[in-house]
């Protein structure tokens, strides 16, 4: 049976100029030496970091960091905590630092503009590299919550200063500084959201309005995707979550449908343009 579908890509997908710097630095490497150590996967997309390994691309994590001696070493766009820096400087490592300046400037805001003494806030994934980057600022004093019920029955001063993640979403930000300030603590709450991510929270809703189905293309391991996908689903319900072109079933779409393709900030558009041809085969 011909599902003659009409698939369309949203040119507004696919990666961030960090994740792009990052890789382009990678792969500019990988050409010249054939090989390339990386601290943590590039980029929170499995098939991409399937195609920079077979180039050559090495991620080792911290612990492993420490024993390697005398060697190229790649920062991703997540940025690193200061002992990274320090491992590599007894060890004789040059690092090649792809971190996103997103990310550096709010590293460096964290730790240049409160003193000591200060309670600083994280909004951010627990684990996520950027948030140990960030913690590792305040020498891990921060504290790091998902969510605000995680912040129930937390001893909290009287006032403190609210960071975020880079990915995060805007609304769920402003809705956490509000109810902190409505629960009577005095909150200085720096927005430090990336534009890029929080101008796709904004385009999407335009994007898959105009189709029957909605496929959203991310790494499972995405923070942003989770975010962007939600988005999507709010405003198309019909949106189907997939990592790679073989999740995809011929029973999530009717014959003649309009599908829409659009991704994380960590999917590249080879991907999508994979989605994209495995729909029209149908």
């Amino acid at each position: 049976m011909d599902y003659n579908l009409k698939v369309s890509i949203d040119q507004d997908s696919g990666f961030c100029f960090g994740v792009v710097y990052a890789i382009d630095m990678a792969e500019e490497i990988l050409a010249e030496q054939g090989y390339l150590y990386c601290l943590g996967d590039i980029v929170h997309n499995d098939e991409e970091v399937v195609r920079l390994k077979e180039k050559g691309l090495k991620i080792i994590n911290n612990e492993e960091l420490k024993s390697l001696k005398n060697e190229k070493v790649l920062i991703r766009a997540h940025g690193e905590a200061p002992e990274t820096y320090k491992v590599a400087l007894a060890n004789n490592i040059t690092l090649i630092d792809a971190s996103c300046p997103v990310v550096l400037k709010l590293q460096n805001r964290i730790k240049t503009t409160h003193d000591a003494q200060e309670k600083v806030l994280i909004f951010g994934k627990h684990g996520h590299a950027e948030v140990i980057g960030l913690q590792g600022q305040t020498n891990n004093e921060a504290l790091v919550f998902q969510d605000l019920s995680e912040l129930d029955g937390v001893e909290l001063p009287k006032s403190f200063t609210l960071y975020s993640q880079t990915t995060k979403s805007t609304d769920k930000f402003y809705d956490i500084k509000k109810e902190l300030i409505a629960r009577g603590y005095d909150v200085k709450a720096n927005d430090t959201i990336c534009r890029q991510v929080s101008n796709r929270d904004k385009e999407l809703p335009n994007f898959v309005k105009n189709f029957d189905k909605i496929v959203f293309v991310s790494g499972k391991k995405s923070s942003n995707g989770k975010v962007l996908y939600e988005v999507c689903k709010k405003n198309n319900p019909a949106t189907y979550f997939i990592s790679k072109p073989a999740d995809l079933e011929r029973a999530m779409f009717n014959p003649n449908d309009k599908v829409g393709i659009c991704g994380a900030t960590s999917t590249p558009m080879w991907l999508m343009e994979q989605v994209k041809e495995v729909l029209e085969a149908y």
